[in-house]
């Protein structure tokens, strides 16, 4: 199993302080970034694409709700797993496709069996969509395959315009066919895809 890459935002330090230690201690878990404020977190979402964000709802300035629109509007989609010590958001939460909804303190077990259901649905997502025909390559173009080698190595638009010599936006269009393409919806399904399909670590 590929590692999960999270990104942590909560601005109160000792729940954001045992959410990390409760996540460093799955080994599935790779946490590429640790926010306090949500403006700056959602530069580190839109620029490093993790999997999951958890994410707080009560904080200065910005709802973890108004999170969750501003880094949509940028068609960056990771899932959202809200953590909040105010149970009446559940509903909310659940209405914003949130992948779940965690109450603090957050409890070990709980933590887990979301994990757990995050890993067999994306499991079940990529084996449903695994296309019939093995050699996928010859769907993709020869600028394509480049790309989603390079997305395959978590690097962003930019980071991969600046590599090929080409504009962001004809990045995020090539993006945009590939996804299609392929019939997935999000970055992380498409790393999945490049290795499940012999595209990426080559």
């Amino acid at each position: 199993m590929k590692e999960i890459r999270c990104i942590v935002l909560d601005d109160e330090k000792e729940a954001r302080d045992r959410l990390v230690i409760l996540l460093s201690k799955n080994e599935c878990i790779k946490i590429i970034s640790i926010e306090d404020n949500p403006e700056t977190a959602i530069e580190s979402i839109v620029s490093k694409m993790p999997d999951i964000v958890f994410i707080d709802v009560e904080m200065p300035r910005m709802t973890g709700f108004d999170v969750v629109r501003e880094v949509r509007n940028k068609n960056v989609n990771p899932d959202f797993i809200f953590v909040t010590g105010y149970n009446q958001y559940a509903i909310k939460a659940i209405k914003k496709d949130a992948f779940d909804y965690l109450l603090k303190p957050v409890d070990i077990d709980e933590l887990n069996q979301t994990l757990q259901r995050y890993i067999s649905k994306i499991h079940t997502r990529i084996m449903d969509k695994k296309p019939i025909n093995q050699n996928m390559k010859c769907h993709f173009s020869e600028r394509e395959i480049e790309i989603i080698k390079l997305i395959a190595q978590h690097k962003t638009s930019k980071d991969i315009a600046d590599e090929l010599y080409i504009s962001k936006n004809t990045v995020d269009t090539h993006r945009r066919n590939i996804l299609e393409k392929a019939n997935l919806h999000k970055t992380s399904e498409l790393i999945m895809f490049a290795f499940e399909n012999g595209i990426a670590g080559q």
